[in-house]
């Protein structure tokens, strides 16, 4: 699973880790994804990787929830 958001393409960055000594080493900031239900248009659900922004801002669609009878 590549760490990679479907909708908005966010990646990993890279950046430093600075510790008390001043000392930098490199490090990555992975966004945070999560695996979440989607509902496409045409009413195929599949599980997608999603970042948690995309997922409040409405960019994805939950399924509705079917009762059993």
């Amino acid at each position: 699973m590549s760490k990679e958001c479907i909708f908005c393409g966010k990646k990993p960055q890279v950046g430093n880790l600075v510790s008390h000594s001043n000392i930098k080493t490199k490090r990555r900031f992975n966004p945070n994804l999560q695996r979440v239900r989607h509902q496409f248009p045409d009413g195929s659900v599949r599980t997608l990787s999603v970042c948690t922004r995309c997922i409040r801002s409405g960019a994805v669609t939950k399924p509705t929830v079917r009762k059993q009878a």
